[in-house]
């Protein structure tokens, strides 16, 4: 398959989710609910902890974790997307068990790690299906049974794809992130180490939710300014899309942002001191530099588009360095 139809085949995939949040759920066959509560599991009760409120992280806070106390690891992972397996070979599909079985192993490694990673971070499109298609809360509830098994001792961080809340996303469909998730934005610290988690999707249409980019604009201005007058040893950000794929100049692309915001927000984020930036959208590993600061672009944890298989960025974070290594999912390093 070709880049050219591959992409044709994403964005129908894209589209045809999209368009299942008019569709009613009676209209679905008898066939295809069977197979949606067959995924769907015994875990419609369990919720996943959501620890992202007012704009900070649940344990994760400056009078905690402000100081440096050595080098610690963390797992950059993206695109779990429940559900695009197999709808990529067939858009009607409703089934993730694909996704499901990585989760699994990759779950299992990350526990057995020594010394334990200080958290788990999932760059976007938790699931496959937009807001309101019926698909959604089967894959919600799958995904929640399987990261619920992630050690209790390694929280899970969240931040919003363009499949979470949608290609151009309402006040509603964030609210409905909100509530499934917990705060689309935020920013926490980790041994010393300033984290800051950006909602993508505000940037790339802010057309049906101005209010929620006026909010994230104002909110980051205020983080950046405080990372200036604060001590911590690095700044990373965090965030679904990328500025860009491989150089900050390049052209415009349905996995990149626009270059008249892209250059001005690169610009911002390196005045401000930010060392690194973590991106994922793009299926495959890809990345670059802006000045010096670098971004990374992380293939799937679920269905990759490149040469890569499904899996993970282990992240070392010394007093001097930000290091990271791709691993397929079963090749996770225990020590």
């Amino acid at each position: 398959m070709t880049s050219f139809t591959k992409l044709v085949r994403l964005k129908f995939c894209i589209n045809f989710s999209t368009k299942w949040r008019f569709a009613s759920r009676g209209s679905l066959t008898e066939g295809v609910a069977i197979r949606q509560l067959r995924m769907a599991g015994n875990s419609g009760a369990e919720k996943l902890r959501i620890r992202a409120r007012n704009h900070q992280y649940e344990g994760f806070d400056k009078e905690n974790e402000g100081a440096w106390r050595g080098p610690f690891t963390f797992i950059a992972s993206a695109d779990t997307q429940y559900g695009m397996f197999a709808c990529w070979e067939d858009p009607s599909a409703q089934d993730w068990q694909e996704e499901v079985e990585l989760t699994q192993r990759g779950v299992e490694r990350i526990n057995k790690m020594k010394p334990r990673p200080r958290f788990v971070v999932i760059l976007g499109d938790m699931l496959d299906a937009m807001p309101g298609r019926p698909s959604r809360e089967g894959q919600k509830n799958s995904f929640t049974e399987e990261f619920n098994k992630l050690d209790p001792e390694i929280p899970l961080v969240y931040l919003p794809g363009n499949h979470d809340i949608g290609d151009s996303p309402s006040m509603e469909d964030i609210q409905l992130y909100h509530d499934t998730f917990g705060d689309d934005f935020y920013s926490f610290w980790v041994g010393g180490v300033r984290f800051i988690v950006l909602n993508s999707q505000v940037y790339a249409d802010p057309s049906k939710c101005q209010k929620a980019r006026e909010e994230h604009d104002a909110w980051l201005n205020k983080q950046l300014e405080d990372v200036q007058a604060t001590e911590c040893k690095h700044v990373v950000v965090f965030q679904h899309i990328p500025w860009f794929l491989k150089s900050p100049n390049e052209e415009n692309d349905y996995f990149n942002t626009d270059i008249r915001l892209r250059l001005p927000m690169l610009e911002k984020l390196h005045k401000a001191g930010v060392r690194i930036i973590f991106c994922g959208h793009y299926h495959r590993n890809a990345g670059g530099f802006y000045k010096g600061m670098e971004e990374v672009v992380t293939s799937a944890w679920g269905k990759p588009l490149g040469e890569d298989k499904s899996g993970l960025r282990v992240v070392t974070v010394t007093e001097d360095s930000i290091t990271h290594w791709f691993y397929n999912v079963d090749d996770i390093p225990l020590e």
